[in-house]
């Protein structure tokens, strides 16, 4: 890989600043495999690694005349990267948390000890939840939370994008976090907490 010289990196990322993509394609050339390798290690995982590169240069191009305050590009596109490898982290955690408390309630969902009945009342405050969703996120969820597939098998089969998949998924979770927990009343929510 050549690395540019300062100098020319800094025109690069001002006229960035002013909208030349000829401009932006030059640094994406030069970087795009070092955030992907970054990217990658952090998450090892080929399409969200791709995710985090396609996220990145977006806030790149999106910084505008923010630019000009970067002095060095390769460790700021790193930042950048490391922080959407921890939002993807979080991301795959909560819905790994999810599944498990889906899971659980639904297993223990016959039975009629407080805590039961709690679960109960929690996964009906949680199916009244995704009922509310917009339809195309309320399929989105079923398909990746309550059947498991992946981003791009959910993807492929309602015919979008890998990323359209990601964004309403985001929305859905966030929606239904404020949901239940505008709804469940402080024992149950203790006992979806002790699931965690």
């Amino acid at each position: 890989m050549v690395i540019k010289p300062l100098h020319e990196e800094a025109e690069l990322l001002a006229k960035i600043a002013e909208g030349d993509q000829l401009a932006f394609k030059v640094i994406y050339d030069q970087y795009h495999r070092q955030v992907y390798n970054f990217a990658f290690k952090w998450i090892q995982e080929k399409e969200s690694a791709q995710e985090i590169v396609q996220e990145t240069m977006l806030y790149l191009w999106q910084l505008g005349h923010k630019l000009k305050d970067i002095h060095n590009l390769e460790a700021y596109l790193k930042t950048i990267a490391k922080r959407k490898a921890i939002d993807v982290f979080r991301t795959k955690v909560l819905q790994e948390k999810s599944v498990r408390v889906l899971a659980t309630a639904y297993i223990d969902g016959h039975n009629d000890t407080e805590e039961g009945i709690l679960m109960r009342e929690a996964r009906n405050i949680l199916a009244e939840g995704i009922s509310q969703l917009p339809a195309q996120q309320q399929q989105v969820y079923r398909l990746c939370q309550q059947q498991g597939l992946k981003y791009e098998e959910a993807a492929r089969q309602l015919g979008i994008s890998h990323g359209t998949v990601q964004t309403h998924m985001k929305l859905a979770l966030k929606f239904l976090r404020t949901h239940v927990l505008k709804n469940t009343d402080v024992a149950a929510l203790l006992v979806i907490l002790k699931l965690f």
